[in-house]
């Protein structure tokens, strides 16, 4: 049986569907492209690692606050848990709908905008927001780079 290395037939069946479709010869242009956001620097598509850093960031000031109010109040460890995914969904929603952006995506270099030109707004950074605290919809993503929790509130997270 062959290890995935190219055959004396040509290439092994799998490297074209594990591949994706880039693997395949489709252009599939860059992140952004088909939304009409630029290819690089400010107002581009915002990285994985950099939302990956301002989600740590984010959680991290919301645990740190939590353990704060949880001996104050003598929360039991669900409790804080629940204090911390309370606050985090809190200030998602605050600072998304006012600023376009939390703390950690100030300090990333990121935003949230939405593809109309209008601000995001509270209702729907309150949709965005309850769909990230679900996980599962901000685990799936578009080839803009583009959540679920995106894609429901009509947002990209963009470089400033």
């Amino acid at each position: 049986m062959s290890s995935g290395r190219q055959t004396a037939g040509g290439p092994r069946w799998t490297q074209t569907w594990l591949g994706g479709a880039r693997s395949a010869g489709a252009d599939l242009g860059y992140p952004g492209q088909r939304l009409g956001l630029p290819e690089h620097g400010s107002q581009a598509v915002a990285g994985y690692g950099r939302r990956l850093v301002a989600l740590f960031v984010d959680w991290g000031l919301c645990m740190l606050i939590s353990a704060f109010l949880a001996r104050a109040f003598e929360l039991s460890p669900p409790g804080r848990s629940l204090l911390t995914l309370g606050l985090f969904g809190l200030q998602a929603v605050v600072l998304t709908a006012t600023i376009g952006m939390t703390l950690g995506k100030r300090l990333c270099g990121i935003r949230v905008v939405r593809l109309d030109g209008r601000p995001v707004g509270p209702v729907w950074a309150l949709v965005r927001t309850l769909l990230i605290l679900t996980v599962v919809p901000a685990l799936l993503w578009d080839r803009d780079h583009r959540g679920l929790h995106d894609r429901a509130a009509n947002t990209a997270v963009i470089n400033l």
